[in-house]
C-alpha cells in the first residue's frame, strides 16, 4: 500500500527499484543519488572550509581549489573566482552548521519546511 501523499511519486520510484531487485531486473539510477557535479560542490565547500579555519585566505584556497596562480593582485579584488570562493567557504559554514540535513532529504527537500530540517524534527506536520 502506497498513500497518495506529497512523497508518493519518489514511494512509486522506491517500490519499483525493490520490485525489480527482487525479480533479478537492474535497478536502475537511484533516484535519491546526488549528481556527481554536486558531490564534487559539497567536497570543494568542506575542504574550502577547513582551509578557511586553518588560516588560509581566499586567494590560497582559490589556488589550492581551482588552480588560479596566475591572477594578479589588482585584479583579485574583482575577479569572478574571488566570488566563487567566498560562496564555496560560505556554503561549507553553512554545511556546518546543520544545514547538512538537508542532504537527508535531497529528493524531496523542498517538500518539508526548513524549520523542521533545522530543528532536527523530520517527521511531517
Amino acid at each position: 500500500m502506497l498513500p497518495l501523499d506529497r512523497f508518493f511519486d519518489i514511494r512509486v520510484k522506491f517500490a519499483l527499484r525493490m520490485w525489480r531487485a527482487l525479480s533479478n531486473v537492474p535497478v536502475g539510477a537511484d533516484p535519491a543519488g546526488l549528481s556527481g557535479q554536486r558531490r564534487s560542490r559539497l567536497l570543494a565547500s568542506l575542504q574550502a572550509l577547513d582551509g578557511r579555519q586553518e588560516g588560509a585566505s581566499y586567494r590560497d584556497i582559490a589556488n589550492a581549489l581551482f588552480a588560479a596562480g596566475a591572477i594578479s593582485a589588482s585584479s583579485w579584488k574583482t575577479h569572478h573566482l574571488r566570488d566563487r570562493v567566498i560562496r564555496t567557504v560560505k556554503l561549507g559554514g553553512d554545511l556546518m552548521q546543520g544545514d547538512y540535513r538537508q542532504l537527508l532529504l535531497h529528493p524531496y527537500r523542498g517538500r518539508v519546511p526548513k524549520a523542521l530540517m533545522r530543528g532536527g524534527d523530520l517527521t511531517p506536520p
